[in-house]
This record gives C-alpha cells, sequence and structure tokens, in this order.
C-alpha cells in the first residue's frame, strides 16, 4: 500500500482548464458523461468548472456534484465573495466538495490585469480563503503566475492563506515559462519557507508553452509536491497543461527514478482519451505520447523486426497497460521485408526468399507514391506479380478477385485456420507473437534480411 509520502493526488482539470482550450468546450450533459469516465479512471479530484463563468457551467458543476460521489469535486473561483458563494452553491451537495481559490500574485499581473498593489493582493488572499473555510473544509489555494512571481512575496502570500485556512497550496506554471530545476528548486523553497507546510499539500499546475509541463510537474514531485493538475490528452489554454497519461506512465514505467503511485487505472487511459476527442471534435495528434495513433505504431523495418521477436525491443510499456487494444506494424517505405512477409501470410500467402525479394522491390516502390499500402494495395500487387501464383503457397483457401480488390475479410468458412488474426482494409496490423530462432545465427540472419 501506497504510504502518504509516496502517494500523488491526481486532480483532473479537463473540465475546467481543458475546456478553455479554444474548441474544446462542453455542454453540462457532455461533461457529466466525461466526469463518469474520469471517475473510472480513478482520478482523486475532479475540478468540475467554474461555475460563476455561465449558468451552464454551474449547472454542470452542481450534477457531477451531486452525481460523482467517490473523488473530491472542486470548483473554480476567484478571490472575491460573489466567486466563492457561486462556488459553494453548485458544490455543496457534494460528498466531498473543494472551493478551488485563485489569485495573481506576479507584479505584471499586479499591475496591468489587477491593479492592486502587492497589500492589496495580500489581503485579498487572506480574506478569500477565510471565508471560503467558513463554508467548506476543503480549500485549495493558486496563485496565479507564481513562477514569475518574487519568490519573497510568494513565500509571504502562502503563510497567509495557511494561516487562513487553506489545505492545499497549487503553484500554477500559468504561461509555461519555467524549466525544470528552477520549478523543482521553487517547490523545495516552499518547502523551506512557508510556515506550517507540513499540514498542507503541496501541488503543482504545468502549463505546456515552452513544451515541458510533464517535465516540470515532475521535477516539482520529486521536489515534494504531492498533487499534480493535470488533462486528459493534455488539453488546455494556449499549448495546454501537463497530461495526466504521461504523467502517469512515466511513475509507472520509470518507478526507479519516480517511486511514488496513484489511484489511475491505467486500462481506462485510452477510452477516456477517445471519449475526450469524441464529445469536442478535436482529434489526438497522431505522435502524442500513450494517446496518439502512433504511440505503439511502427513503421521502419528495423523496429518492426524487433517488435516481431519481441515487442520489449521497440516498446517500454505494453499497449493493454493504457487501454491501447494492440500495438501495429504499419506498412511504408521505411518496412522490411519481414514485416511484409507476416503480413502477406496473415492475408493467406506464404513466399520464398526470392519471390518475397519481387514483391518487396514492387511494394516499396508503390509505398515511395502512397505513404501507406492498405490490404487492397497489397494483395493486388501479389495478384499481379504472381500469374499464376507458383511460388506462392497459400496457407489457406485464396481470396477471390472480388474480395481481394476490395480488400475485404476472408469468408467465415475458413476463419478458425488463420495462422494470424486478420486485420483487413488497413495499412497497420496488430504484432503476432514473439518468433522464437532455434538457433542465434537463423535469428540474425532473420535480422539482416527482414530490415
Amino acid at each position: 500500500m501506497a504510504t502518504e509520502q509516496s502517494r500523488i493526488t491526481i486532480f483532473d482539470t479537463t473540465l475546467r482548464d481543458g475546456e478553455q482550450s479554444p474548441g474544446c468546450s462542453m455542454n453540462h450533459q457532455e461533461k457529466l458523461r466525461l466526469a463518469h469516465q474520469l471517475d473510472r479512471l480513478g482520478v482523486d479530484v475532479i475540478e468540475a468548472g467554474f461555475p460563476i463563468a455561465s449558468d451552464g457551467d454551474f449547472e454542470a458543476v452542481k450534477v457531477i456534484a451531486k452525481v460523482i460521489r467517490r473523488p473530491i469535486i472542486a470548483g473554480l473561483a476567484r478571490a472575491c465573495r460573489p466567486d466563492i458563494e457561486r462556488a459553494w452553491e453548485a458544490l455543496k451537495d457534494a460528498a466531498r466538495p473543494r472551493i478551488h481559490i485563485v489569485l495573481a500574485t506576479s507584479d505584471i499581473h499586479l499591475k496591468y490585469k489587477l491593479r492592486i498593489t502587492r497589500e492589496a493582493c495580500l489581503a485579498q488572499a487572506r480574506e478569500s480563503v477565510s471565508f471560503a473555510k467558513s463554508l467548506c473544509d476543503d480549500v485549495e489555494f493558486s496563485p496565479e503566475d507564481a513562477t514569475r512571481t518574487d519568490p519573497d512575496f510568494l513565500c509571504q502570500v502562502l503563510d497567509a492563506v495557511v494561516e487562513a485556512g487553506a489545505t492545499t497550496l497549487n503553484i500554477p506554471d500559468t504561461v509555461g515559462y519555467t524549466v525544470p530545476s528552477e520549478f523543482g528548486d521553487l517547490i523545495a523553497t516552499i518547502r523551506r519557507r512557508v510556515k506550517g507546510i507540513e499540514n498542507v499539500t503541496i501541488s503543482a499546475h504545468c502549463h505546456n508553452d515552452l513544451g515541458m509541463a510533464v517535465a516540470n510537474t515532475m521535477a516539482a514531485v520529486a521536489a515534494g509536491a504531492r498533487q499534480v493538475e493535470c488533462t486528459i490528452n493534455g488539453i488546455g489554454e494556449r499549448a495546454g497543461n501537463a497530461s495526466l497519461e504521461e504523467i502517469v506512465m512515466t511513475m509507472r514505467v520509470r518507478h526507479d527514478r519516480y517511486p511514488y503511485e496513484t489511484g489511475v487505472v491505467g486500462e481506462h487511459i485510452f477510452p477516456a482519451s477517445q471519449m475526450l476527442s469524441e464529445i469536442t471534435g478535436v482529434p489526438v495528434q497522431p505522435n502524442k505520447a500513450i494517446t496518439g495513433r502512433n504511440a505503439f505504431a511502427h513503421e521502419a523495418g528495423i523496429h518492426q523486426d524487433g517488435m516481431l521477436k519481441n515487442p520489449l525491443t521497440y516498446e517500454i510499456m505494453t499497449p493493454h497497460s493504457v487501454g491501447v487494444p494492440d500495438s501495429k506494424l504499419v506498412l511504408g517505405k521505411h518496412s522490411g521485408r519481414h514485416a511484409l512477409a507476416i503480413r502477406c501470410e496473415q492475408l493467406g500467402y506464404q513466399f520464398d526468399r526470392r519471390a518475397l525479394d519481387d514483391i518487396y522491390r514492387r511494394f516499396v516502390r508503390l509505398a515511395d507514391k502512397i505513404k501507406h499500402v492498405e490490404d487492397h494495395h497489397l494483395l493486388e500487387l501479389i495478384r499481379d506479380t504472381h500469374k499464376p501464383a507458383g511460388s506462392a503457397t497459400p496457407l489457406f483457401e485464396p481470396l477471390s478477385a472480388t474480395v481481394a480488390a476490395a480488400g475485404a475479410a476472408s469468408p467465415s468458412s475458413y476463419e478458425s485456420s488463420k495462422p494470424f488474426p486478420m486485420a483487413p482494409q488497413t495499412s497497420a496490423f496488430a504484432v503476432p507473437a514473439p518468433i522464437a530462432a532455434d538457433h542465434p545465427e537463423q535469428q540474425q540472419e532473420d535480422y539482416l534480411w527482414g530490415v
């Protein structure tokens, strides 16, 4: 069982900060649907929205607070009474409510946005947390733009809100400005200097403007932060937030460096990603870590050859561990003979080396033109290259011309005799079981020939 020191609280803000990403707004039915998935995923805190922002957001927070009972449900409020009262009205029926207060503390925000002095900021922070505490036991405080705030003033504000009753201090890198070593030092400074810090949880909320949101979050965890604020697929303002799936899987894959536990159920990561994409209509970038369509796809011949022998050669986690059905080998111009031979077998044909060389040369020329070779392309290429197919040994009943041209699945009458699962009408196929060579020299020969 994880100790308090090794347990990291996962605060998911997909429904609040994530929704602020242009094009990602959700109505309250969509928010509730995603909240159920976040509950299944096992996150500890769901920030359901910003209740005073609109009637729709208020209703979304209110219904999520009533229906989702296991995790903490948080609502955002600015450091003023109307916001806090509205947040509490939405949250009061929650089994575990949390009011999250945000107030900018950097000089640039104080001067140009809020137009108040440091002294006024300090008083407002103290008063707002004290008022929120009178309504709700669980109060989180975020000094917006903390990484561009004077450290002395930042610690002064944090001292005041801890004294006023804050239970979580969230340190936001609001504009994605910091770097890992600097952010780790800031967390260490806060732990060392803020009075009563041992009685509260330090949290990190990092944006991705310089592409370092996850790295900065991990630096904060290493320095003593025990809550991380993140979103599914890393969505959020501008370049987005730290990605939940990347943070969680970093701690699981590199447990030697980050010996921390979370309550996240890995197998629900990919379904959550897909649900969010479907609700918002915003696709996941193909090369996105963990949840992108290429995260477990391989095209290079050397990689495909290794994957066919043992997936551990090129994958540091299994696709199943994050809810992805299978790894995929993509047939393209970088593919090797080994992957091509396996796909031919899956489609029903086995070639000797000379015949496969012929097929392979034509395959590469085709792949140069069309990027990805689909099954129906490959079947047509086989048919045109070997007429009659004297050098091709059918592994089962050959496909009809109509089926071959369409790339459709083979008839169910010989379904049970297939040596591998079929995946027709696609350029990608699942990785079969690892290949075990009888002799090391044979495995080496296969590797050189298969690339």
